[in-house]
């Protein structure tokens, strides 16, 4: 066992042999903020109470009530969920540890911080201290009425609240406050970059890595949210329109009327096929004192001093047939306008919808009909238009200002680690190969026990993981990926004249200018409703 006085009381911990090697510190299920329940439902997370005695550390936490549509396929989780945890190679080193905290993803709808996923073994090797959270998901975490009572956003600052926290006690387990990396993935990634901008996370942290998603992706910022919270409203029987007849409503029902976090607003919403998200990040209207995460007059500059690394999966948009590739197919094949990002058409007349979702059909499929014999070329249009445009557009925004080094990759390690395309049960429609699809990234970095993956020290596969965990560690100790000689190449900050990445595969390739027709195309797309995304 192991004690530790934080700023609310001790905790006695474990510690735990490293199956890769060595010995770690472990404290589970620390609460850093009070439980969001009753009351405190939809509102900013509260400072927790402190303790009296010794609280035992060895056990997970609550998770925030979810349907995890990826993994278990279940309902689980509760309302107090505000929980983290803290892996440390040593509570009293000669020099403190940089921090890396991660932000999960899953859609800002399902996920956890627990190691049946994200275990810090491959990680704490390297000589860092990681730090897993759980935040508010889905309705009870993004529901915005755009009032004071309800505004948005709660989950990101239950982020934040969980960041502060990392500043006024991570000391206490051997960490640097001052050498603090965030990362994630997916929706953890979009998190990871809404916190750049964010001023309410100013000064929590000094690096960030990007991993699959941005503030930039058309899908991490959720449109009208209002009108959403009135139609989840209407769904549990609530017709008013009164602020504070709503809130009171939504207050006082249970949580299971919440698992659902299709809020729908419009015909075409409701019938469409693909994978979408109804909440999510919202720009919140000023009320009084209270702190705003985001919103839409901020000034979109990178907090000082801040560096990033940033990347996106090979193909990404296996993923977006998870609700069935003949279905999607159907679709895509019958209305065009469903090729036309979510912010373009919300911009854009039925008839120009349909103007543009031609022309990005006709870029992707030319005169073909899509079906199983070329739905590559489905998975393509849905990595260009998810997850590889906004990360370009987020990397360019970064580099033109000349303030923040950014570093741009492209993730393609192949192995039998890959298995989103398999837990996505698409792999049959597509050609008998390995993909690199959204989150293949995670099993270079995280155990991810639940998958019941053995690791061989002296495999291909480990090989990798010690290549994907040097580079991030690096980061986070130096600020660069490649600060000695101990790989091939540099990796290079991508610069707007040079656009220089790297591609993370069996060996690590240093390049310029990634896929820089379809960027070229996604520009002119985008030029007209968003013309600060292209340069």
């Amino acid at each position: 066992m192991a004690k530790v006085k934080i700023s609310d009381g001790i905790l006695e911990g474990e510690k735990v042999k490293n199956e890769y090697g060595g010995t770690y510190y472990s404290f589970k299920g620390i609460p850093y903020a009070k439980p969001p329940i009753g009351d405190l439902r939809f509102k900013a997370p509260q400072p927790v109470e402190p303790w009296d005695g010794i609280r035992n550390a060895s056990k997970f936490g609550p998770i925030s009530y979810q349907n995890d549509v990826f993994i278990t396929k279940t309902i689980i989780g509760q309302e107090d969920c505000l929980y983290l945890n803290v892996y440390t190679p040593d509570l009293a080193p000669n020099k403190p540890f940089p921090v890396m905290v991660w932000i999960h993803g899953g859609g800002f709808v399902c996920g956890s911080g627990n190691d049946d996923l994200y275990g810090p073994e491959f990680l704490i090797k390297k000589d860092v201290i990681m730090v897993t959270l759980n935040y508010r998901l889905g309705i009870l975490g993004f529901l915005s009425l755009e009032t004071e009572d309800i505004p948005g956003n709660a989950g990101m600052k239950d982020q934040v609240a969980a960041l502060r926290w990392v500043q006024n006690n991570i000391e206490n387990f051997g960490g640097d406050p001052n050498n603090v990396t965030i990362f994630g993935e997916s929706a953890g990634a979009a998190s990871v970059s809404y916190h750049l901008i964010s001023p309410m996370s100013a000064g929590l942290f000094k690096r960030a890595i990007i991993q699959s998603g941005a503030y930039t992706s058309r899908w991490a910022k959720c449109l009208r949210p209002r009108d959403r919270a009135l139609s989840l409203a209407k769904k549990l029987g609530c017709y008013s329109e009164k602020d504070k007849e709503v809130a009171k409503f939504l207050k006082s029902q249970p949580m299971e009327l919440f698992v659902d976090p299709k809020l729908t607003i419009t015909a075409a919403e409701n019938n469409k096929r693909t994978f979408e998200l109804h909440v999510g990040v919202v720009s919140e209207k000023k009320f009084g004192d209270s702190e705003r995460f985001f919103y839409d007059d901020l000034e979109l500059n990178i907090h000082q001093d801040v560096d990033v690394v940033i990347g996106y999966c090979e193909h990404e948009g296996v993923f977006s047939l998870l609700s069935g590739a003949k279905n999607i197919a159907d679709q895509f094949n019958m209305y065009p306008e469903y090729f036309v990002p979510t912010p373009i058409a919300y911009n854009s007349t039925i008839s120009e919808q349909l103007d543009i979702g031609k022309i990005i059909k006709k870029k992707y499929l030319g005169d073909e009909i899509i079906s199983e014999k070329n739905m590559e070329k489905l998975v393509d249009f849905f990595t260009a238009d998810l997850f590889m445009y906004s990360t370009i557009v987020l990397s360019r925004i970064i580099s033109v200002r000349n303030k923040n080094k950014v570093y741009l990759y492209k993730f393609s390690c192949k192995s039998k680690r890959n298995l989103s395309s398999k837990m996505c049960d698409v792999d049959h429609v597509l050609e008998d190969k390995t993909y690199v699809c959204h989150g293949d990234d995670l099993g270079y970095i995280f155990p991810m026990k639940l998958l019941q993956q053995d690791v061989q020290t002296n495999s291909k596969e480990y090989h990798m993981i010690e290549t994907v965990t040097k580079l991030w560690t690096n980061f986070a100790k130096f600020g660069c990926p490649t600060p000695d000689n101990s790989f091939s190449v540099q990796w290079l900050p991508y610069t707007m004249d040079k656009k220089s990445y790297v591609s993370i595969g069996d060996t690590i390739i240093a390049d310029n200018n990634p896929q820089e027709d379809e960027v070229i195309f996604w520009d002119k797309i985008y030029a007209r409703h968003f013309p600060h995304y292209v340069f």
